[in-house]
């Protein structure tokens, strides 16, 4: 029996359709089973052929294609389906389905759901803005249909103004918020947490600086799952690519001395402390105000420690509810205990960052909790949210 969630993708004709490739394997990477409808028109602007192999399952675009299995298709898929989205939503199948027609693959099986419709609009502004459009997607939502909202810029055919496809990662998001976590357990009301995430920069001269591998994923993640069981977020965060969550009041900072005053700053009022950043330990001895020039010899940098932000928490905690994550190549259990007492933890996170499939970059972890007293939860391979999800449950059972 398939456990996963399932979302069913429709895909009308527009532009934006190739767009949704980036959906499909988002929404793959976080497990879930993805099946994809396309209309007619759709196929004219991608193939089903990349949408087939980013879903690993055979697409459907014709309602009177012999079936693969004995099932009236339209009516497995609606049954199927946890989510259903329309990405790109075009004016016409708003319109179809606000006026209740199903004329072909994608609209009938919309009608046939119970599942949570989500249209996310693509367009031309004038289409967007026309009454009767409005009309339609005002009468959807009333009858509790939800709707994403396109993002305003130029626009393919040139004009400029709302009707761009929102990001895929915002469609995504709002996706996984309806399959997972709108129904999560609010067990943080009335707390305040503070998340570190990211990496640091140490500037060498104006140009140069280190840095390391770290994308902030899994602090964004945890931010998130913070912010979902109803706690007030702090993330301070050192430089990513990643959209700042939603609801979360996010604090950016770029080198380990900004990140260490902006968390003191917000220590003594936080009820759990996670610091999953990946802090530059050490920073150069004699910053350079002017670029350093190529000569020709070996250029030799001297570097000094760091703060060591996590000690200076343990070192002033109070009543706060401490953790840290150890980012390992070797003894990984051995050296993340070696923290818990040495910098007074209440939980150490510890990964494997010499595996190849999960860790920096990846949407996937396989890490240990260790706590202070002695207990070891050994966690498989899954997405970070889900790994963010299993972090708080071990804080909060063992609080």
């Amino acid at each position: 029996m398939n456990t996963k969630k399932c979302v069913c993708i429709g895909v009308s004709g527009g532009i934006a359709a190739y767009k949704a490739l980036d959906v499909v394997s988002a929404l793959r990477k976080n497990d879930i089973d993805v099946r994809v409808i396309m209309t007619e028109s759709a196929t004219k602007f991608v193939t089903p052929l990349p949408f087939q192999s980013l879903s690993q399952n055979m697409v459907t675009t014709d309602m009177f294609a012999e079936p693969k299995a004995f099932e009236i298709q339209h009516i497995s898929l609606a049954k199927r389906a946890d989510v259903f989205l329309v990405a790109p939503a075009t004016a016409n199948i708003i319109g179809k389905v606000a006026n209740g027609i199903a004329d072909d693959m994608l609209s009938t099986t919309i009608m046939a759901t119970r599942a949570k419709v989500i249209f996310a609009p693509a367009m031309n502004t004038n289409m967007y803005e026309n009454p009767i459009v409005q009309e339609n997607i005002e009468k959807l939502k009333r009858l509790g249909y939800e709707f994403i909202e396109p993002a305003s810029g130029v626009l393919a055919c040139g004009d400029e103004g709302k009707g761009k496809l929102a990001d895929p990662s915002l469609i995504v998001e709002k996706v996984m918020d309806t399959l997972y976590y709108r129904d999560v357990k609010k067990d943080l009301v009335g707390k305040s947490v503070l998340i570190s995430a990211g990496p640091t920069n140490s500037s060498i001269d104006p140009v140069r600086f280190i840095t390391n591998r770290s994308t902030g994923k899994m602090g964004y993640f945890l931010a998130e799952e913070a912010r979902d069981r109803g706690a007030n977020v702090i993330l301070v965060s050192g430089p990513t690519n990643l959209n700042p969550p939603k609801g979360v009041k996010v604090i950016n900072v770029i080198t380990n001395e900004e990140m260490k005053n902006t968390i003191l700053e917000n220590y003594d009022n936080s009820d759990i402390v996670i610091k999953s950043a990946a802090v530059a330990d050490y920073k150069i001895k004699n910053y350079s105000n002017e670029k350093i020039k190529k000569g020709d010899e070996d250029l030799v940098l001297t570097f000094v420690r760091d703060n060591d932000i996590l000690k200076i928490l343990g070192e002033n905690k109070k009543h706060q509810i401490l953790v840290g994550f150890a980012a390992e190549s070797n003894d990984v259990v051995k050296n993340a205990r070696k923290k818990i007492a040495k910098k007074n933890l209440d939980f150490i996170v510890a990964n494997d960052i010499t595996s190849s499939d999960t860790g920096f970059a990846s949407d996937d972890n396989k890490v240990i909790i260790l706590s202070k007293d002695g207990e070891e939860i050994y966690l498989e391979k899954m997405s970070k949210r889900k790994v963010a999800s299993k972090i708080f449950d071990t804080i909060l059972r063992k609080r």
